[in-house]
């Protein structure tokens, strides 16, 4: 029987996906789970696993294009099989109306300028109208080609990405404009509060020292502090599981997995891979696993699994030497922990002066779902973990 290989929705409100490349060609093998694609999302670059095994056959869509979830772009067929007649509308049901705009896009001419418009007489949707805010797009020149000459997101994503608009300005990744549209949207409509503590952190220097070596032999990589800093976070939230929340709905959601995202900086911005169920995992598996990822991350080779899913995120910047910062929660997490550098500075120690490796950890937090001192007994059990000598 044959079997349709469609552009996936990789994650929530994707309207769309841009196809990198094909890892087979037309008419070769391919078995089902191994590599058949790279897909571009707002988030990272992704491989994309075969859905079944057979003949690569029909293949409709080449690098470069942007195609509507829920399209099909290929076929994989037995032999004497031939690939069947798409229907007009083969997207989902939910994905209908996505799957008709992009035939707009890819059918529509470039919009061409036009008299100017008073911006209240522009019939502009939604998307299209923040897309011109953040690309700087003048309404008042375009000509829409929906109806009435409706303004719609690919006239300005066309219009951004005309020669004129790319001569102002180098145009941003996909990382970076989903990162740009997040941040902003998270600051102005999360309620955020800090809670800020410092460490002393000598017993985890010594820790981090000790595991890494044993880490190293049994793993074949060395455990660092983000790895400490994952494991005991983990087992906080198994504590404090109101900060392993989500505000989804207008409701507070409890999840019942802890999983952990990292930060990590790619070209163009910074994606944030996940470690699932990293209150079950030894401190070993955790550095292997964030070894894995962040090689991943940076190759743009990141898989669906490996960004999704993630209920609390680390953000750990003292590799940079920043000393302590602030950081803006991922929706619909609760909360983002950032770490500075370990640095030595003068404190008291039973009523002298002594020398210490200090860091400062900074949690951010959603009003909606916590208070300031849920957050604050979370740092307690956190910084108490962090300071012991074993784990």
């Amino acid at each position: 029987m044959p079997i349709s290989v469609v552009m996936p929705a990789l994650e929530m409100a994707q309207e769309t996906g841009k196809l990198v490349s094909w890892f087979k060609k037309e008419g070769q093998s391919v078995s089902k789970g191994e590599p058949l694609l790279e897909v571009e999302t707002d988030k990272a670059v992704m491989e994309i696993e075969s859905p079944g095994s057979g003949i690569l056959s029909a293949i409709t869509a080449a690098p470069g294009m942007e195609i509507a979830v829920g399209k099909t772009i290929a076929w994989i067929l037995q032999p004497g099989e031939t690939a069947p007649a798409e229907p007009e509308h083969s997207a989902p049901a939910a994905r209908r109306g996505v799957a008709e705009v992009a035939a707009k896009q890819e059918t529509a001419p470039t919009p061409k300028a036009a008299s100017p418009i008073q911006p209240s007489e522009v019939r502009i949707s939604p998307k299209a109208r923040r897309l011109a805010k953040e690309h700087g797009v003048d309404l008042s020149t375009l000509r829409g080609t929906g109806p009435d000459g409706e303004i719609l997101a690919a006239d300005i994503v066309a219009a951004a990405q005309s020669p004129a608009a790319a001569s102002s300005s180098p145009p941003l990744s996909a990382v970076s404009k989903i990162m740009a549209e997040r941040t902003a949207q998270s600051w102005t409509t999360v309620p955020h509060f800090f809670v800020t503590r410092e460490l002393d952190a000598s017993a985890l220097n010594q820790l981090r020292d000790t595991l890494a070596v044993q880490t190293e032999k049994s793993h074949g990589v060395r455990a660092t502090h983000t790895d400490l800093l994952v494991y005991h976070a983990a087992r906080a939230l198994a504590q404090h599981p109101q900060l392993n929340a989500s505000w989804v709905e207008g409701a507070v959601r409890h999840n019942p997995e802890i999983n952990i995202a990292i930060a990590v900086a790619v070209e163009g911005g910074v994606v944030a891979p996940v470690i699932h169920d990293a209150g079950k995992l030894a401190i070993g598996e955790i550095a292997a696993r964030r070894k894995e990822l962040a090689e991943r991350a940076r190759s743009g080779k990141l898989r669906p699994a490996d960004i999704t899913g993630g209920t609390f995120t680390i953000s750990n910047l003292g590799m940079l030497d920043v000393d302590s910062f602030t950081a803006i929660i991922t929706p619909p997490q609760a909360a983002i922990l950032a770490v500075g550098r370990i640095s030595e500075r003068v404190i008291v120690v039973d009523g002298k002066p002594a020398v210490r490796p200090m860091m400062t950890m900074t949690l951010s937090s959603d009003h909606r779902v916590l208070d300031g001192a849920v957050a604050a007994r979370f740092m307690q059990t956190l910084v108490t973990q962090l300071s012991q000598r074993q784990l």
